[in-house]
């Protein structure tokens, strides 16, 4: 079946990355493949291409893909970009450098539509958030074991919840007398726990269903660690480029980029440099990058997407 996905800022990424024949790119976040098509396509025959998800489903479901459209030199690895250099090893045998680098760090409308998993909470689905079969059941864990303290942490600091407290204290009641196994159950313990109105822009269960998403899959502490090794896999003048969705991805790829791009990073009071630290990258996109309204209109999953680019130097 074709995948419904749409690539978020896909032209965006293509001017910034201008892949030309022959070059090595990374896709950090397969999904769907939008980005990896789009960059083999420019890149031509000979380009070689590394495709990465946690996501087994997004793996096999690509390989028919490759033979269906008969492409080459396309590599896929399963596995998570916060382990990219030991895959990169893996698959070669020694480190190779790129000359781009991709994340996407959005979900795929397929893992949204996925009935079999939790990541949508518009009807009864398995309280499911785990990218790979590998972590099958820690969001079930989390959600029917933590102590409510680690719930709240967990939902107010990775969900931004302003009634994680509620939310928590509401859960851990009603997991007392069941466990809470299911997306529909989760949703309704949220809105009985927060004000909801209909006329709200986001649904009540939206944040804390991000929250435990990121919790599941430790998606900031991956990404802290995946930004570094990027760089380092980079030719100099290979560029890598982040699309996040939301306040903490970005917040880490900005102040990343904005560390990398000095050359001290010493705290004011010290009166000389003691760290002795020197860029490696300059940032590309000086400000953040956003979808046109044309893309927003023909991709509403775009609205919230943010661009950063940065080139090793």
């Amino acid at each position: 079946m074709a995948s419904k996905h749409i690539p978020v800022l896909i032209d965006q990424i293509i001017d910034y990355l201008q892949p030309a024949e022959g070059q090595k790119f990374i896709d950090c976040t397969l999904g769907a493949g939008g980005y990896t098509l789009a960059l083999k396509k420019k890149a031509g025959e000979q380009s070689l291409i590394m495709a990465i998800d946690q996501d087994e489903k997004a793996i096999s479901e690509f390989q028919e893909v490759i033979k269906e459209k008969s492409l080459k030199n396309i590599f896929l690895i399963n596995g998570s970009f916060g382990k990219l250099k030991n895959l990169i090893i893996g698959r070669f045998g020694r480190k190779i450098e790129f000359n781009g680098i991709v994340f996407d760090l959005g979900l795929s409308s397929d893992q949204l539509n996925d009935r079999e998993r939790g990541f949508s909470f518009q009807d009864g689905r398995p309280l499911d958030m785990a990218f790979s079969h590998k972590e099958e059941g820690k969001t079930q864990e989390i959600v029917n074991h933590y102590k409510e303290q680690e719930l709240l942490t967990i939902i107010r600091n990775f969900g931004e919840e302003r009634y994680a407290a509620r939310i928590a204290k509401k859960i851990v009641e009603e997991r007392k007398k069941q466990n809470i196994k299911t997306t529909g159950k989760l949703k309704s313990i949220i809105e009985d726990s927060v004000p909801y109105s209909r006329h709200q822009k986001i649904h009540p269960a939206t944040k804390t269903f991000q929250a435990l998403r990121i919790a599941t899959n430790e998606e900031l502490s991956n990404l802290q660690k995946a930004l570094p090794q990027a760089i380092d896999l980079l030719v100099p003048t290979g560029k890598v480029a982040v699309v996040s969705y939301h306040s903490l991805e970005d917040r880490i790829v900005k102040n990343f980029f904005r560390q990398e791009a000095k050359n001290c990073i010493c705290p004011p009071e010290a009166w000389q440099c003691q760290c002795g630290h020197k860029a490696k990258v300059k940032v590309i996109t000086k400000k953040v990058v956003t979808p046109t309204a044309k893309e927003k209109q023909a991709n509403p999953r775009s609205r919230s997407a943010k661009l950063r680019v940065a080139e090793k130097i």
